[in-house]
């Protein structure tokens, strides 16, 4: 779908393998990248992004830092915590983890990042309320003409992607 100059795309695959600027690690409040989206880019980017991690210590809910990519393709990983359901105030959190993920690859001159569906994992954030935050904030935060060129969701099983599908088709007919 295009949005203002850039581009949004869905894709069913590894995140890791993405030629994209940076990624997107759904991290958790102490940086420690143990399993899900965080322990594939631990396995193949490296050690080193999670010395950079420790060397950040803790965020909050909501915000976003960025490391360098290791031995990934991307050059950067940008690690943001999305709420855990049941912690109150999950939308705003997760539009916030979404946003602030944009707003830093943006500022830092990035032209391409890469999304997973974050907190829709072991943090148990629905997929279908997920894509909707997620969707929304990208495109709303790309129509404000960003220096961002492409965004990508790359979403890990068939059926996470139809439901991202289905999000996106919904706001391509606002």
């Amino acid at each position: 779908m295009k949005v203002g100059d850039s581009l949004l795309e869905l894709r069913q695959g590894d995140i890791t393998d993405t030629d994209c600027d940076a990624i997107v690690n759904a991290a958790n409040v102490d940086l420690i990248m143990g399993g899900g989206v965080a322990g594939a880019i631990r396995r193949k980017g490296g050690e080193v992004i999670q010395d950079e991690c420790s060397r950040i210590g803790r965020i909050r809910v909501g915000e976003a830092v960025m490391t360098s990519g290791g031995r990934l393709r991307a050059r950067h990983v940008i690690h943001a915590v999305g709420p855990r359901w049941g912690e109150g105030d999950e939308d705003r959190k997760l539009a916030s983890a979404t946003l602030s993920s944009l707003k830093l690859a943006d500022r830092h001159g990035l032209k391409s990042l890469a999304f997973p569906a974050i907190s829709s994992g072991i943090f148990g954030f629905p997929v279908d309320r997920c894509a909707r935050i997620m969707l929304s904030e990208t495109v709303s935060f790309l129509r404000r003409r960003s220096g961002i060129e492409r965004v990508v969701f790359y979403l890990f099983d068939s059926s996470i992607f139809n439901i991202f599908s289905e999000r996106l088709s919904e706001l391509a007919g606002e």
